[in-house]
This record gives structure tokens, C-alpha cells and sequence, in this order.
């Protein structure tokens, strides 16, 4: 008897630690919630990343992502990828709206992502940074990065 209460409560205390494993790959401020933000491990010499999440506008309002800041990088802006006669473009975007009710994922290879340039550091596999999201009526929406693995697919990295 005594062993099976001991076994139970190691199996609540393990789901409990990942639950909150789980709930810390979010964020929410407000109407706006945040979720699974991570980046590419930085590969040597490699001066920019990218950061990919999912954004959602859970109210019944608009806002808007204005800007983005982290102590890992020189700079991070909101960029915007699109095809146009088979030649991939790459700019920065000076925001991104939300209407009510919006979900947006950020992927690699389309749309919005967050472009990390003059990285301080390397990126390396299995940690986490701090970033800011900065939103006109939200404010500021504070997420935690976790570090992928480098792709061994031999694509190349964002470079600008």
C-alpha cells in the first residue's frame, strides 16, 4: 500500500513538471498569447538567426506587432519572406496586424519571422533566451526562446 502511494504521488509530481514545462513555452499579455517561440542553433560564424512562434489575438479588438528586442542580438525585427519569380525575397516588415481572432504561426521558409542580426553569442542547442514582443495596445509581451537543433538538411541560414 505504502509503495503504490509513493508510486502515485511520483506520477502527479512528474506530470506536474511537465505541464509546467508545457506552459512555460507560452505567454500571454492581455488579449495576446504567444506559443513555442524557438530558434536555430547558431552554426560557427553565423552572425543572424530567425525566431518562429505562433501568435494568436485572442480578443475582440485589433493590435499590432510593432517591434522585438532580445539581449542576444544587435538588432531583431519583424521580417517578411515571399516568392516572386522563383527567387526567394527576404525584407523587414514595419509590423504585423492582428485582428480579432487571429492566429498566425511563424514558419521557416514563408511568411513573418523575427530576424536576429549581429548575434552576441551563439546559439546553442537546448537553451533559451529572453525576447520582447512589443504590441500598440498589448504592450510588451516577454517570451522565453528555446535553442533547436542545428538542421542537418543543408539548407543555408538566414543571411543578410
Amino acid at each position: 500500500m505504502h509503495t503504490l502511494k509513493l508510486k502515485s504521488a511520483f506520477l502527479t509530481l512528474i506530470f506536474s513538471i511537465c505541464v509546467q514545462a508545457a506552459c512555460a513555452h507560452q505567454s500571454s499579455e492581455g488579449d495576446i498569447h504567444s506559443a513555442h517561440p524557438h530558434a536555430r542553433a547558431s552554426l560557427p560564424g553565423q552572425r543572424n538567426g530567425s525566431v518562429y512562434l505562433t501568435l494568436e489575438n485572442r480578443g475582440t479588438s485589433s493590435d499590432r506587432l510593432t517591434a522585438v528586442s532580445t539581449p542576444v542580438a544587435g538588432t531583431a525585427a519583424i521580417h517578411t519572406m515571399s516568392m516572386q519569380n522563383n527567387v526567394m525575397k527576404m525584407r523587414e516588415a514595419a509590423g504585423i496586424d492582428m485582428p480579432p481572432r487571429m492566429k498566425m504561426k511563424m514558419i521557416p521558409g514563408e511568411g513573418h519571422h523575427i530576424m536576429l542580426l549581429n548575434l552576441k553569442r551563439a546559439l546553442k542547442p537546448g537553451e533559451k533566451f529572453p525576447m520582447t514582443l512589443v504590441f500598440e495596445k498589448a504592450g510588451k509581451v516577454d517570451v522565453s526562446v528555446a535553442v533547436d537543433q542545428v538542421q542537418s538538411t543543408g539548407a543555408m541560414p538566414h543571411a543578410h
